[in-house]
């Protein structure tokens, strides 16, 4: 341990003046067995500072063939490493100098032991929530509906909450979120999404039934509903497709749903488009105007970012394109995209790569950084900025 005196000699050495100084001088010292491998350091914002106040947790999550992110209850960040050239120690209780009230008339030590040092930290930066997993994993075994007399049901490949949280790299709201957007529902204890032809069966029951009651799609009623097509479906599943394609609401003290006419839409598009390679538009529209509930209008602008359409073949074509079976990875998406077309208008590119912007970024500056853009028939177009292997 050094004495004061030592300390005196030392500063007159490296000239510096006791007067320009703290009273209070810190004499430090390495502990026994101190290891830069015992500690680790994390930089985090003022948020996540409050959150961890509030005893709440941070949760890293990822596979082993994926890159780590940390989750809070509601955002998702990257993790990366950040080296320092200056040597950070871990000093339990160490005073800093706003601490210091400086009341002492003259200099005096105070022996502090270091616990751990580390020359690296780790550094945080929101990202999105990598989400395309979640549906991959739970079509290992979508629900077709109840078992059969006779038949057992599959009980492979079943994910209850807990599960996706450890499989998933997103926040637990954000979690939530995307299986509410794509259709998932919780049976049984575990979270399943439905097969497709099983979803649009539903959904075919409940619009056959507004026709037949000769009710608004904008004011379906649930117990009414449920009381009609129990003989058909179970009714968990009649709601929860009220819940997937309209907006619930009260009145008169009875639960009514608003059926979404863009979503209702949507769905019949694709299940007329999910077995061809292309579609003639024009019999397309017909075809899917003739196959939507009446009273219901059908719009291609329904169709962003599941259908693109192709206006300079002979004749117009339309095609499935659904954003969800895309790459995660930037690069990769904007390849993938110009081996299918190789200029894009912006108005059609942008329904594929919205989903890529990060935190206050816009898909101006992702086509800026990944495409080239020139003039073609006095509409701006985008191609790639590098030759792409078709």
């Amino acid at each position: 341990m050094r004495t004061l005196e030592e300390v005196q000699a030392t500063l007159q050495i490296a000239k510096l003046k006791e007067e320009d100084l703290q009273k209070t001088i810190h004499c430090l010292s390495f502990g026994e067995n101190v290891s830069s491998a015992d500690y680790c350091l994390m930089e985090l914002d003022d948020t996540l500072c409050k959150h961890i106040e509030a005893g709440k947790s941070l949760v890293i999550r990822g596979d082993t063939d994926e890159r780590a992110v940390l989750c809070s209850g509601d955002k998702t960040y990257d993790l990366k490493i950040a080296d320092t050239s200056n040597l950070l120690l871990f000093v339990p209780g160490c005073t800093t100098p706003d601490l210091l009230t400086n009341s002492q008339d003259s200099s005096h030590l105070m022996h502090t032991q270091i616990w751990g040092f580390c020359n690296s930290y780790w550094e945080l930066k929101r990202q999105r929530p990598k989400l395309k997993k979640l549906k991959r994993i739970l079509m290992e075994n979508p629900y077709e509906g109840p078992a059969l007399g006779g038949q057992k049901e599959n009980t492979a490949n079943r994910y209850s909450m807990q599960d996706l949280l450890d499989r998933i790299q997103a926040s637990e709201d954000e979690l939530k979120t995307h299986l509410k957007t794509i259709h998932a529902c919780q049976i049984d204890g575990y979270w399943r999404v439905l097969d497709f032809d099983y979803e649009m069966k539903l959904l075919g029951h409940v619009t056959q039934l507004v026709d037949s009651e000769s009710w608004s799609f904008n004011k379906v009623p649930l117990q009414t509903s449920l009381e009609e097509l129990a003989p058909l479906e179970p009714k968990e599943m009649i709601e929860h497709c009220l819940d997937s394609y309209g907006k619930r609401f009260i009145g008169n003290d009875h639960v009514f749903y608003a059926l979404d006419e863009d979503k209702v839409c949507q769905s019949t598009a694709l299940l007329l488009l999910q077995n061809a390679v292309k579609f003639n538009l024009r019999e397309f529209q017909e075809v899917w105007q003739q196959s939507v509930p009446e009273g219901m209008s059908t719009r291609l602008d329904q169709l962003k970012s599941v259908a693109l359409v192709d206006r300079a073949s002979r004749p117009e074509t339309i095609c499935l394109l659904r954003v969800e079976d895309l790459s995660e990875d930037t690069l990769e998406r904007f390849n993938h995209l110009f081996t299918i077309r190789e200029k894009w208008t912006e108005e059609d590119i942008t329904p594929y790569i919205q989903d890529l912007c990060g935190e206050k970024q816009t898909t101006g500056a992702l086509l800026t950084k990944y495409a080239r853009s020139s003039m073609q028939n006095g509409i701006k177009v985008f191609n790639s900025r590098r030759p792409v292997a078709t």
